[in-house]
């Protein structure tokens, strides 16, 4: 079971599971979309390291997708600034755990081309279904 919710910025789920399974699905169901992790930033051992502060565990995922991205490039080149799409992992208080999705219609909203809304578009549906996958499991 899991508890899901959209705001203004993204999507975000709560995963009845264990971090390293979050995170492992999470990867899994993004690869079947066509997107690789580029980059991943360990938040917690970020903020141990820098601030000496104990955090859960939390990453931030750098997801591409390299067709989408090559098609966003290809209209409109600023758009690197916004890439990649972020995912982020994150364990809660209650042992459960949080992933959350960039909605790809607000981060590429921010330029003004009906070329690069289109793929904005394809980027939001391929990350509905990785969603989706991930409410699915037990």
């Amino acid at each position: 079971m899991t508890d899901s919710k959209e705001n203004q910025i993204g999507v975000f789920l709560v995963l009845n599971a264990d971090f390293d399974t979050a995170r492992r699905r999470t990867v899994e169901a993004l690869k079947s979309e066509g997107f690789g992790v580029l980059t991943e930033i360990d938040v917690q051992e970020t903020m141990r390291q820098k601030l000496g502060i104990n955090y859960p565990p939390h990453r931030i995922l750098g997801a591409c997708n390299p067709s989408l991205a090559h098609q966003a490039l290809s209209v409109a080149p600023e758009v690197g600034l916004l890439l990649p799409c972020n995912a982020t992992v994150r364990q809660l208080a209650d042992g459960r755990c949080e992933v959350a999705f960039i909605d790809p219609l607000v981060m590429l909203g921010v330029i003004a081309n009906p070329a690069l809304a289109e793929v904005a578009k394809t980027a939001r549906a391929k990350l509905d279904r990785v969603a989706a996958a991930l409410r699915s499991e037990k």
